[in-house]
């Protein structure tokens, strides 16, 4: 099957196989004029519409970009995408001056989730999990990690982990699975969380491992929650089973798991709000790639990441949405490029780097997904724009026309192909 798109103002992309800093984080390769095959899944050509008339046959199908401009499909590296229940009520509290930490410690926050998720049915919660789905997809995300976490016990970790795999067969939004049993103490061991860490690494991790529903582990190492040495400890466990890690780290306090992310040969360490001099040149002299996340400091209205600092010292940077129903509750990714350029500093560049190759190397897909060059899968958006500047110029709506999944069109006109 093949698929060419052609009648596009642009096509823009980063270009390679690893994550982009400094300079070249903001370095994009703009063609006018130009095509797009695909073929099986994957890109073929790339340029000169002529040049490609005179080479490939006659495609099977094709896709008038009008005008619009094609990018790479959005990977999102940091998502919570299977819950129950809702949390808006906490959103008010906020307002009216509690903290997260404020409402967590009272029993709202990850555990108030928790019990809700606890309860549901594994139809359910795939069945949210796939409108979920469908709301990444129309926004222009093609790929997206997601973490379990919502469970904090074996039956619903594993029934997280089995609906992202269910979810990901039958949608056509890639899900890449990681296990976040590490999520939070809940309440049950409050008073004896080292009895919780144990149950992770003698209980949870086992069954994931022996059942194969996941391909990562992550951590919330925060105080209050994890500390260093029993996140070293979960990290090491994970890493013996071949576990690729993420982490929680330095979101609410200057903690220092940003080193210990970079210490375990983490492929991201996520947050880095309170990210130390120390851990941004950790992390710069890395594979690590730093998750930042503006969503949730725009919806908790906290400080933001030093986003310009960490690039600066070249410190490779992704961005993410970090969907989760207590403090990003958004699958908008042209919302957080938006935020990344206003909030973080960034330009328009560079945020689209971090959100489509530089978030594939964060999940170890760079040399399949993040660009468009012949050899990749090819997963790419139509913009409603001529330019990608429009990403974040015309801010809160939602710019994308069409969105190609593996050579198919499965979202035209803003929506989904049945």
């Amino acid at each position: 099957m093949s698929l060419l798109i052609r009648g596009a103002s642009q096509i823009v992309t980063p270009l390679g196989t690893s994550a982009c800093r400094k300079e070249a984080l903001g370095q994009l390769t703009v063609l006018e004029s130009a095509v797009v095959r695909c073929e099986d899944g994957r890109i073929v050509w790339v340029g000169d519409s002529t040049e490609h008339d005179r080479r490939f046959p006659k495609a099977d199908q094709v896709l008038d970009a009008q005008g619009g401009c094609v990018l790479p499909g959005f990977v999102d590296p940091h998502t919570h995408p299977v819950w129950a229940g809702s949390r808006e009520d906490e959103f008010n509290r906020r307002l009216r001056g509690e903290s997260y930490m404020d409402i967590a410690r009272a029993g709202g926050g990850i555990n108030a989730t928790v019990s809700a998720t606890r309860t549901a049915s594994s139809e359910a919660l795939t069945q949210k999990t796939l409108n979920r789905l469908d709301t990444f997809l129309t926004h222009g995300t093609t790929t997206i990690e997601a973490k379990s976490g919502y469970g904090l016990d074996l039956p619903t970790e594993r029934k997280m982990l089995e609906v992202i795999r269910d979810a990901d067969a039958e949608h056509c939004v890639d899900l890449i699975p990681t296990c976040l049993a590490a999520h939070e103490v809940p309440l049950e061991y409050r008073d004896r969380p080292e009895e919780f860490v144990e149950l992770l690494i003698q209980e949870i991790h086992p069954q994931v491992a022996e059942l194969d529903l996941a391909v990562a582990i992550d951590a919330f190492c925060e105080e209050g929650v994890f500390s260093l040495a029993q996140t070293r400890r979960i990290l090491a466990d994970a890493a013996s089973y071949g576990w690729r890690i993420h982490l929680h780290a330095d979101e609410l306090t200057p903690l220092g798991g940003t080193e210990v992310a970079v210490e375990m040969n983490a492929l991201s360490a996520d947050h880095l709000i309170h990210v130390t001099d120390a851990g941004i040149g950790a992390l710069a002299e890395s594979d690590t790639v730093a998750i930042l996340l503006p969503g949730t400091s725009f919806f908790l209205r906290t400080h933001y990441a030093p986003a310009r600092k960490m690039i600066d010292a070249g410190c490779a940077i992704a961005l993410a949405t970090d969907f989760n129903p207590g403090s990003s509750p958004t699958e908008s990714m042209p919302t957080i490029l938006a935020l990344a350029c206003l909030n973080l500093g960034l330009t328009v560049e560079e945020a689209l780097t971090a959100a489509t190759l530089n978030a594939a190397a964060a999940l170890d897909r760079a040399d399949r997904l993040g660009s468009i060059e012949s050899g990749k899968a090819a997963d790419l958006l139509v913009l409603d724009a001529p330019t990608y500047h429009h990403l974040v110029y015309h801010h809160g709506v939602n710019p994308i026309r069409h969105v190609v999944k593996g050579g198919k069109v499965v979202v035209r006109d803003g929506r989904i192909e049945k």
